[in-house]
Protein backbone atom coordinates (compact mmCIF):
# COMPACT_ATOMS: atom_id res chain seq x y z
CA UNK A 1 0.00 0.00 0.00
CA UNK A 2 2.87 2.41 0.74
CA UNK A 3 4.33 1.80 -2.72
CA UNK A 4 0.92 2.50 -4.26
CA UNK A 5 0.72 5.75 -2.30
CA UNK A 6 4.16 6.91 -3.45
CA UNK A 7 3.34 6.03 -7.07
CA UNK A 8 0.00 7.87 -6.87
CA UNK A 9 1.67 10.95 -5.41
CA UNK A 10 4.37 10.89 -8.09
CA UNK A 11 1.68 10.85 -10.77
CA UNK A 12 0.47 14.18 -9.36
CA UNK A 13 3.95 15.75 -9.62
CA UNK A 14 4.35 18.84 -11.78
CA UNK A 15 7.66 19.82 -13.35
CA UNK A 16 8.90 23.12 -14.74
CA UNK A 17 11.94 23.90 -16.84
CA UNK A 18 13.82 26.67 -15.08
CA UNK A 19 14.90 29.81 -16.91
CA UNK A 20 18.16 29.81 -18.85
CA UNK A 21 18.25 25.99 -18.90
CA UNK A 22 19.23 25.90 -15.22
CA UNK A 23 17.46 22.59 -14.78
CA UNK A 24 14.08 21.40 -13.59
CA UNK A 25 11.89 22.08 -10.58
CA UNK A 26 9.35 19.50 -9.45
CA UNK A 27 6.72 19.54 -6.74
CA UNK A 28 3.71 17.63 -5.47
CA UNK A 29 1.14 20.24 -4.49
CA UNK A 30 -0.90 17.86 -2.31
CA UNK A 31 2.20 17.19 -0.20
CA UNK A 32 3.13 20.58 1.17
CA UNK A 33 6.88 21.09 1.19
CA UNK A 34 7.70 18.24 -1.18
CA UNK A 35 9.81 19.69 -3.98
CA UNK A 36 13.11 19.09 -5.73
CA UNK A 37 15.31 20.54 -8.42
CA UNK A 38 18.06 19.07 -10.57
CA UNK A 39 19.82 19.67 -13.86
CA UNK A 40 18.12 16.76 -15.66
CA UNK A 41 14.42 15.90 -15.54
CA UNK A 42 15.04 12.27 -14.57
CA UNK A 43 17.32 13.38 -11.72
CA UNK A 44 14.60 15.78 -10.57
CA UNK A 45 12.08 12.92 -10.53
CA UNK A 46 14.46 10.72 -8.54
CA UNK A 47 15.15 13.49 -6.04
CA UNK A 48 11.44 14.26 -5.72
CA UNK A 49 10.69 10.61 -4.93
CA UNK A 50 13.37 10.59 -2.20
CA UNK A 51 12.01 13.80 -0.70
CA UNK A 52 8.47 12.38 -0.77
CA UNK A 53 9.54 9.16 0.97
CA UNK A 54 11.40 11.09 3.68
CA UNK A 55 8.42 13.47 4.08
CA UNK A 56 6.09 10.50 4.62
CA UNK A 57 8.41 8.99 7.24
CA UNK A 58 8.69 12.28 9.15
CA UNK A 59 4.93 12.84 9.16
CA UNK A 60 4.26 9.29 10.35
CA UNK A 61 6.91 9.63 13.07
CA UNK A 62 5.36 12.91 14.26
CA UNK A 63 1.83 11.53 14.15
CA UNK A 64 0.74 13.96 11.44
CA UNK A 65 -1.88 13.07 8.86
CA UNK A 66 -0.96 12.36 5.27
CA UNK A 67 -3.14 13.65 2.44
CA UNK A 68 -5.44 11.08 0.85
CA UNK A 69 -4.21 10.58 -2.70
CA UNK A 70 -6.25 8.71 -5.31
CA UNK A 71 -8.39 7.25 -2.51
CA UNK A 72 -5.33 5.85 -0.74
CA UNK A 73 -5.56 6.77 2.93
CA UNK A 74 -2.54 5.79 5.04
CA UNK A 75 -3.78 7.56 8.15
CA UNK A 76 -4.37 5.39 11.15
CA UNK A 77 -7.74 6.06 12.65
CA UNK A 78 -7.67 5.75 16.40
CA UNK A 79 -10.74 6.11 18.56
CA UNK A 80 -10.69 9.33 20.55
CA UNK A 81 -9.83 8.87 24.18
CA UNK A 82 -12.51 9.73 26.68
CA UNK A 83 -11.68 12.29 29.30
CA UNK A 84 -11.77 10.81 32.75
CA UNK A 85 -13.48 13.10 35.23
Amino acid sequence: MLTDYVEAAMRKAKYKLLADNEGYFGEIADCRGVWANAVALEDCRDELREVLEDWILVRVRLGLDLPVIERIDLNERRPKKRKVA
